[in-house]
């Protein structure tokens, strides 16, 4: 892009020295307003008239520069952004470029899905940097990069066989640049990756192939962690998983997958359709496999509703035996207050039953002791007998 500016601005100074040149040569007629041809009038026509070929092109070379310009102003500010982990305002800034009405050439367009990926991932979208990816691939199949990230999505969200195959993929990439002797595109493509690096990295991706291998032949295939994929937290509600669900089948619907192509400059238009086919794939796969898990999570929270339902229900079921027990044991401790209380009452009864009147006990003893007094003094007991008062006290 850097070429292409300089390029552009030298055009720029050509143009307009050419503009100059032929306007030198022009006479001061030419300029004047009554020497312009009106309606109906074919006898004022100027001898010689201003040629606006190299006026226009001149002003097509300024707007083109100018677009490059902000282009590659946007991507500044975005990569300063991402740097600085303010993966929304990267997200924002790259949107804008990848979005925009104009359009803007392949390698430039596929770079900015690969830093948009990875500012996906950064903020926690897995899906949006999968469908990123899946487009930096589409118009760059040989982007390493792109490559590796996506595998690496797929093994995060434990979906090991497209991982495998990326992976798979990325090792005859490595292959065919030791082959080749030079990493693949164009002499002055960037690449994250240095041709001396390959051989190490071909070493450490076939132990990870190989680890990858182990865990599906012991049966690891099914684990898929559909929450991170959708983008919603274990737990959430029927609400929650169908916002996140909807917003992700507007956006990576397989019939509005190759909308970006229009905005794109390719460099070959022979590959048009090759673009088109591959972007329809990988779309059409993370399209199947983000409805895969809207089913798998619903059925997830429809089975803890129905165990919440559940234990609701065992809940109250074991409130009301509760109940039940307490007004079983009222009952019992009623009865046994009932009985005591009549057992007492009878107790009572008999006890006020068989007590005697005290003044009955007082007259009998008076009458003993004088029938006792009326015998001795028959008996001419004249003898004065020692008496206690408190045992005779009546």
């Amino acid at each position: 892009m850097e070429d292409a500016m300089v390029l552009l601005q030298t055009g720029k100074r050509i143009a307009s020295a050419a503009f100059r040149r032929e306007s030198v040569c022009w006479s001061e007629d030419s300029f004047y307003v009554t020497n312009i041809p009106f309606s109906g009038d074919s006898t004022n026509a100027p001898p010689s008239t201003p040629p606006r070929t190299l006026l226009a092109d001149s002003e097509s070379v300024a707007q083109l520069l100018g677009h490059i310009k902000f282009l590659l102003r946007r991507r500044a500010a975005a990569l300063a952004a991402l740097d600085a982990g303010l993966y929304s305002e990267a997200i924002r800034h790259f949107s804008k470029i990848v979005d925009g009405r104009r359009s803007a050439p392949q390698s430039f367009l596929a770079e900015c899905y690969m830093h948009r990926a990875s500012a996906h991932r950064s903020a926690g979208r897995i899906a949006e940097s999968i469908a990123d990816c899946n487009r930096t691939l589409a118009l760059d199949p040989t982007c390493i990069q792109a490559l590796e990230t996506r595998a690496s999505l797929f093994e995060t969200i434990r979906c090991l066989p497209d991982s495998l195959h990326d992976l798979e993929h990325l090792k005859l990439l490595y292959n065919s640049i030791l082959r080749d002797r030079k990493l693949p595109g164009p002499a002055w493509k960037r690449h994250n990756v240095r041709y001396r690096e390959i051989p190490g990295k071909l070493c450490s991706l076939t132990i990870k192939i190989q680890e990858l291998k182990q865990r599906l032949a012991s049966g690891e295939t099914g684990n898929v962690d559909y929450y991170a994929l959708i983008g919603v937290r274990r737990g959430c509600s029927r609400s929650e998983l169908e916002r996140a669900h909807l917003l992700l089948s507007l956006r990576h619907k397989p019939d509005k997958a190759t909308g970006f192509i229009e905005r794109c400059e390719l460099a070959d238009e022979r590959d048009v359709e090759s673009v088109k086919e591959r972007v329809k794939m990988s779309s059409l796969l993370l399209y199947r496999l983000v409805q895969k898990g809207y089913t798998n999570v619903m059925g997830n929270i429809m089975d803890e509703e129905a165990a919440e339902k559940q234990r609701k229900k065992a809940a109250l079921q074991a409130l009301e035996a509760q109940k039940e027990k307490a007004n079983e044991a009222a009952a019992e401790l009623n009865k046994v207050v009932e009985s005591n209380s009549t057992q007492m009452s009878q107790n009572r009864s008999m006890v006020s039953s068989s007590t005697v009147n005290p003044a009955v006990f007082q007259g009998v003893f008076c009458r003993d002791l004088t029938v006792v007094g009326n015998l001795l003094s028959q008996a001419g007991f004249n003898r004065s007998m020692p008496v206690k008062y408190e045992a005779l006290s009546c």
